[in-house]
């Protein structure tokens, strides 16, 4: 009987040391929220954002809102349509960011999803037309209210989707064109 607790013993260590190992590993402040006063509207997908417990001679750090490509600046009425949209949505907001499993790319902005009054921002850009979906490994998590928004608005013909004036070019390439 000794033998078989000693083993009973043996396998819940490994157990839990498993446990413990695996729970080290996950990027706990990826998915820690950060609440975010808004400093100002880059475009229809960068914000510049203060956290709120940041002191007074804190610089603004740009986010980059996950899931979409808005149209750039001067891809015409998208672009400034786009960024008029989240300015009316975010300005001078305090938001509650949330990471996914990267938490900056390559330009140190933030990756993010937006949330303002329980009310995700990134997915309200795709519904009303403003942005296209796109995922991007490894930030995935929306990705399937994401593709239904960006649907929603194609089928409703809004904004990027209007048929009497659509985009002809996703952001991306247009950004490639005009460089």
């Amino acid at each position: 009987m000794g033998t078989n607790r000693q083993i009973q013993i043996a396998l819940s260590t490994i157990a839990i040391t498993i446990f413990l190992w695996l729970t080290a590993c996950t990027n706990q402040s990826a998915t820690t929220p950060m609440q975010v006063r808004v400093v100002r509207v880059v475009s229809g997908q960068t914000l510049e954002v203060l956290p709120l417990n940041s002191n007074q001679n804190a610089s603004p750090k740009r986010v980059r809102l996950i899931g979409l490509d808005a149209p750039a600046r001067r891809q015409l009425p998208w672009g400034p349509n786009a960024k008029q949209y989240l300015q009316a949505l975010a300005s001078e907001q305090t938001l509650q960011l949330e990471f996914d499993r990267q938490r900056e790319d390559k330009y140190q902005r933030w990756l993010a999803y937006a949330w303002l009054d329980g009310t995700l921002i990134n997915e309200q850009l795709l519904q009303q037309g403003h942005a296209i979906a796109v995922s991007r490994y490894p930030n995935t998590k929306y990705q399937q209210r994401f593709t239904h928004a960006r649907e929603q608005a194609r089928l409703l013909g809004r904004g990027i989707w209007n048929p009497e004036q659509p985009m002809r070019q996703t952001p991306a390439e247009f950004r490639r064109q005009n460089r």
